[in-house]
């Protein structure tokens, strides 16, 4: 059977009915909605108006139910209560759901991995779910509590904030480059490269210092953990985002030679616009720190 919504009184009148049935007081009713005396009854006369029958009447300080209002009230307390526990299931369910996040699988392995710890450590109870993906995928469609994306901060239908640098920046390891805090692009020229093809931003980079990445004697490992990882053997110097390698840096697996100071692109956090939930709020609130 499908539902006539046109011909439905308004879910106002009905809650105000139903409220004034329940406590059998438009005062106590009025209370409990938050509004006032005046607009449950004027509720109440409204539905009765547009059923053409009388539903409640004058008793005392308080009001019984006509046989009609006993009847209609048996109906929508069953409505609601179902309405209830709905609503509760479907909050209990996402309370327990985790915390989806969208980024790319190199800044979930260099960036956030290593951090995760300490949020753990502050919120045990709060499970996550990343996946990794090199698109920018539909946070509603997909049901993304938010996303991590490396851009402007600007993607339509979404609200951003910044989370971390992305300029690029040259490293090597100390097996490579001894122990030198820096290199001339002259220096640069005779070592060897670990690069990517498929990455035009590195080779405008490159070109942009005074390097031809045509002429290098590179290696091409179109995936930046694999990358990174030959960078740290010193394999060859390496094009990164700065985010990306700041915890080898901390650690003296990999010096930066050279550096960018473009302020975007960055890595930002995305997400919908509205209210969130209670654990995708803590998340949020844990990554906007450690920015």
């Amino acid at each position: 059977m499908n539902i006539d919504w046109r011909s439905l009184p308004s879910l106002t009148a009905l809650r105000a009915f139903a409220a004034t049935a329940e406590l059998r007081s438009f005062s106590q009713a009025a209370r409990a909605l938050n509004v006032t005396h005046a607009a449950v009854a004027q509720q109440v006369r409204a539905l009765e108006d547009q059923l053409g029958r009388p539903l409640v009447q004058r008793e005392g300080r308080g009001v019984s139910l006509t046989t009609d209002g006993e009847h209609l009230a048996d109906a929508l307390n069953e409505g609601f209560l179902a309405m209830q526990r709905g609503l509760e299931a479907l909050k209990a369910g996402e309370a327990d759901r985790p915390v989806r996040v969208t980024l790319t699988a190199s800044f979930a392995a260099q960036w956030l991995m290593p951090r995760l710890k300490d949020f753990w450590e502050k919120f045990p109870d709060i499970g996550l779910s990343l996946h990794p993906d090199s698109r920018v995928v539909d946070l509603h469609r997909e049901r993304m509590d938010l996303g991590i994306r490396y851009g402007n901060g600007d993607w339509p239908g979404t609200e951003s904030s910044y989370l971390a640098s992305a300029r690029l920046v040259i490293a090597g390891a100390p097996s490579l480059i001894g122990k030198r805090d820096a290199l001339t692009i002259e220096d640069m020229r005779d070592f060897d490269w670990i690069l990517s093809r498929s990455w035009p931003e590195q080779d405008t980079y490159l070109r942009r210092i005074g390097l031809d990445p045509d002429t290098l004697s590179r290696t091409d490992i179109n995936n930046e953990e694999l990358a990174i990882a030959a960078a740290r053997q010193g394999l060859g110097l390496v094009v990164e985002s700065a985010a990306l390698i700041d915890s080898d840096v901390a650690d003296g697996r990999l010096r930066i030679v050279h550096e960018s100071r473009e302020k975007l692109p960055a890595y930002f956090i995305v997400t919908l616009p509205g209210p969130k939930r209670a654990a995708a709020r803590a998340f949020l609130k844990w990554l906007k720190s450690q920015s």
